[in-house]
């Protein structure tokens, strides 16, 4: 890698949030190598964290199942936490979360997160194909699956509850660290009540990251999941030499942004054939607002406007999502921004 010359800013961590996007370039199953292709140099480059979406029936993104690919890019790489960002609640029984996390911490010790989520990830009717053989219920009950979870793992049903005798295997092993993914107050709130890690979508969200995050911060309890807050903001950022160049890639996601308000998730497509789309006034009014979200540019105007944000926010931690067509420009995208942030290569000792 040749670092950006001339940049320095004060260090955070950063990390990856990766959605294995597809691009119509390329069959779908390639984005899953991609990804870990994507994982690994951000092993050798200095990242924190490594995370996988859950999304289903969408063909733009084929991370589908991100505890095989925890496991398949824990067992790829070296120093990198692996997790989930996130397991959707509503689509599994808390007992084979429960399982399936305990069995990738039992064989990667000390580098897994699991982050979970509210939302199913998907439309209604495959959130109902997902859980056909569960209770399916109109009302939001991620609250109770989310107590049964903590309750599996902390032993604390009474003895006159059928769960009580529920041992989650591999027994000895404890369930890896909790992160609930947000993107409003909600999350925040929920997150600082029962102490766990909390993970805001920036690069989605319409409600405030800094209202949320702070909320968080200031309303932590303390508990036996971990001792103090620890907030990582979720951001989508594209970054290349130059603003120019930056901007030709973003387009990539102007389009799909237009195409998912109208209920479309077609594979990515490319900077030219994005150059062709008939956008209407209507469109290009939606990209300007989403733009407000995107951090795009050259690695000091990324660096520059992210800074701003993280400092608003009181981030711990920066999680970057980058979804642009070409995968060697994602790479690079990634390369750009651990240079501008002064990210470090892992020591090897």
């Amino acid at each position: 890698m040749s670092p950006a010359p001339g940049l320095t800013a004060p260090m955070i961590p950063l990390s990856v949030l990766d959605l294995s996007p597809v691009t119509s370039g390329a069959p779908a199953a390639t984005s899953l190598r991609n990804s870990l292709d994507l994982a690994r140099l951000v092993d050798r480059l200095g990242y924190t964290r490594y995370w996988l979406a859950e999304h289903h029936n969408l063909a733009s993104i084929a991370s589908a199942a991100p505890e095989i690919m925890i496991g398949e890019i824990a067992g790829t790489t070296r120093f990198l936490r692996v997790g989930s960002g996130g397991v959707m609640l509503p689509n599994h029984a808390p007992l084979m979360v429960a399982e399936r996390f305990k069995v990738l911490e039992a064989l990667h010790p000390g580098r897994i997160d699991l982050g979970i989520g509210r939302a199913p990830g998907t439309d209604h009717v495959t959130s109902v194909a997902l859980r056909r053989r569960q209770e399916v219920r109109d009302d939001d009950d991620f609250l109770e699956r989310l107590h049964e979870l903590l309750l599996l793992e902390t032993g604390g049903y009474p003895e006159s509850h059928p769960f009580h005798s529920i041992r989650v295997m591999p027994v000895g092993v404890a369930l890896p660290p909790i992160w609930l993914l947000g993107s409003s107050d909600y999350s925040a709130q929920l997150a600082a009540a029962i102490g766990v890690g909390f993970s805001f979508a920036h690069h989605f969200a319409t409600h405030d990251a800094t209202a949320a995050m702070r909320t968080y911060r200031e309303r932590f309890r303390p508990s036996g999941w971990r001792q103090g807050p620890h907030a990582i903001l979720a951001v989508a950022a594209i970054c290349a030499e130059t603003d120019d160049e930056a901007e030709r890639l973003a387009a990539t996601v102007d389009l799909a942004f237009v195409r998912r308000a109208r209920g479309e998730y077609l594979p990515l497509s490319s900077p030219e054939q994005t150059a062709a789309y008939p956008y209407t006034t209507a469109d290009r009014e939606r990209i300007r607002q989403n733009r407000a979200r995107l951090f795009v540019g050259s690695p000091a105007s990324v660096r520059d406007r992210l800074s701003v944000v993280v400092e608003a926010t009181r981030a711990d931690e920066v999680m970057i999502t980058t979804m642009v067509y070409d995968h060697a420009t994602r790479r690079r995208s990634y390369e750009l921004i651990a240079a501008a942030f002064g990210v470090k290569p892992p020591s090897e000792d």
